[in-house]
């Protein structure tokens, strides 16, 4: 599939290291910055292979978590000391949240840091999933989950924009609705941000 080709083409090959030379520019910023070093964290950016093209996995967070609930994410999480890396850690989490396993997933590369106003400094995966049976939502995890057509992704007129409070501040991010799931914030920002680097133009050849 030559659209594969072309994405892996403009990721990373390896995962970003941080330069410590440069400052760490959080997506907004706490009144009271972190004091810990950030938490190292991935996610996956599944592009799953179906008979009718290609499309991304979106999970919805259950409403139990105490981080991030009832929100739209990419599968992903904490990378712990037992993972060998970004990847192994977004497809651990993957297994865990929605059944994905990783022996069906190819590793085409990576996206840049992303370093979040809550100290989390993420990887973000991108992979082709070729599944061989339905993906399952873990209910301690994942109130549900979906997935949005590569298409429509590509697409610069499917993001706008989304205002949010926080401690009486408006903050914009990006957004993307589909059907009753609103996309916004990191994961919305995550998927622009892959809609540059890997989408935007010159898609246009075999898919």
């Amino acid at each position: 599939m030559r659209l594969i080709s072309t994405i892996a083409g403009r990721l990373l090959a390896a995962p970003p290291r941080l330069d410590v030379a440069q400052p760490l520019v959080p997506d907004w910023r706490p009144d009271v910055p972190p004091d810990t070093p950030p938490v190292a964290a991935a996610v996956l950016i599944a592009l799953i292979e179906r008979p009718e093209g290609l499309s991304v996995l979106f999970t919805e967070r259950a409403t139990s978590l105490r981080a991030h609930s009832g929100q739209v994410a990419f599968p992903g999480g904490k990378i712990d000391r037992g993972d060998s890396g970004p990847a192994a850690a977004a497809l651990r989490e993957a297994a865990e949240e929605v059944g994905l396993e990783p022996s069906d997933a190819e590793v085409l590369g990576y996206l840049p840091l992303y370093f979040t106003g809550t100290n989390y400094l993420i990887t973000p995966v991108v992979a082709r999933v070729r599944p061989r049976a339905p993906f399952l939502a873990n209910p301690d995890e994942v109130a549900d989950l979906f997935e949005v057509p590569l298409s429509g992704l590509m697409d610069p007129a499917r993001y706008g924009t989304h205002q949010v409070s926080r401690n009486g501040v408006e903050h914009r991010t990006w957004r993307i609705d589909h059907d009753r799931f609103l996309i916004w914030g990191i994961t919305a920002n995550l998927t622009r941000v892959f809609f540059e680097q890997a989408l935007q133009g010159g898609l246009d050849a075999d898919r």
